[in-house]
């Protein structure tokens, strides 16, 4: 097993290369850049909707001019001093040539130094650590909540199955997993947010402005009432899926020999339920909790943060993509990556682990 997680290990340095050149490459033809947005706020003019002339090449590949007027080449620079734009380039970095900033970047990643923010007065790696630890706790609230509701919901499926509550409840579930979670945020906003109805939860933030001010039991309350509906509209797809994957392993199990056999020894059927098949049903739902919780990381941080105004990683690298704050965009976006890697290697080794009959030593990486 130790040959097999240092070949993994091995292979996640290529991994992470090929990703960020991915994204450095995609960057050069993207419209607009954070020179393109200075000179629109100098202007007057939207910053999101500034480009270059001729709509190619983002200023992160070509913010580097190859002579001529620098400020014939960007939309909306006429009239501008050529020395200014050239400052601007040099203080995002764009005088050099592509591939000289492309190996930096992979250089300074290498040793986790992300650089300043374009356009905060801030480290990256601080703008990060100071976000993270929301993303965290909604993915790992998401991820234990649906586990706790998926779980004992799939087991009593699995045991009433083609039953009438089989039936209602596999209804529910797949339209739970039908609905989109960004617009079930939506209607829990029009409902309970304030939106048309009722306003019952708050709209924005995990805790309120006095929360320091108040005990731990009120903290506690604070807390739960700001994340209740962001939880809600994570949990809907997350839930619906876990709770089939439980009902259907625990069917497999069911359907096996030696549960016949324990059967026929007179074994009460709990105890031929968890005594004998939960262990083996639960393999692949349990080993399957680190994937989840990243699952849970990614996909519900960037529009569910966005919806209800949650500091977190998944709006930072909103408001950064937007904003063409490319030192933040690459830094997020290399952690998301990494992480993702690391989780999948802990998913599998979490496999091995439940059960050690499985080997990864004998396949290939």
């Amino acid at each position: 097993m130790l040959s097999y997680t240092l070949r993994r290990l091995a292979l996640m340095v290529p991994t992470l290369l090929g990703i960020l050149m991915l994204s450095f490459v995609i960057i050069q033809f993207a419209p607009g850049g954070p020179v393109e947005r200075v000179i629109a706020q100098l202007q007057g003019q939207d910053a999101s909707g500034a480009s270059r002339v001729g709509g190619g090449g983002g200023d992160l590949g070509a913010g580097a001019l190859q002579g001529g007027d620098a400020s014939s080449s960007y939309r909306g620079a006429q009239g501008l001093d050529p020395a200014f734009i050239k400052e601007l380039e040099k203080q995002f970095g764009f005088d050099k040539p592509a591939h000289e900033r492309f190996f930096k970047m992979v250089w300074d990643y290498a040793r986790f130094d992300f650089g300043r923010s374009f356009f905060r007065d801030a480290r990256v790696v601080d703008l990060i650590l100071e976000k993270l630890p929301v993303s965290i706790s909604l993915g790992l609230w998401m991820t234990l909540i649906a586990y706790a509701i998926s779980i004992p919901l799939g087991i009593r499926k699995a045991t009433r199955d083609g039953s009438a509550f089989d039936i209602w409840t596999s209804g529910v579930i797949v339209v739970a997993y039908a609905i989109p979670g960004f617009l079930f945020a939506v209607l829990l906003v029009v409902l309970f947010a304030g939106g048309s109805f009722w306003q019952i939860f708050p709209l924005r933030g995990l805790t309120s402005a006095n929360f320091e001010e108040l005990s731990w039991g009120g903290k506690i309350l604070d807390y739960a009432w700001h994340i209740t509906l962001p939880l809600t509209a994570m949990i809907l797809s997350q839930f619906a899926t876990l709770t089939l994957l439980t009902k259907n392993s625990f069917l497999d199990e069911i359907r096996k020999q030696y549960v016949l056999t324990a059967r026929m020894k007179g074994l009460s059927e709990r105890r031929v339920l968890y005594g004998h098949v939960f262990r083996n049903a639960m393999l692949i739902v349990i080993a399957g909790f680190p994937g989840a919780f990243i699952h849970a990381f990614f996909t519900g941080s960037l529009l569910i943060e966005t919806i209800f105004s949650l500091d977190g990683l998944g709006l930072l690298s909103f408001e950064a993509t937007v904003g063409r704050d490319y030192p933040v965009v690459f830094a997020t976006l290399y952690i998301f990556a990494l992480m993702g890697l690391v989780i999948t290697l802990l998913t599998d080794l979490t496999y091995t682990f439940i059960d050690p009959r499985i080997d990864f030593e004998a396949r290939d990486v």
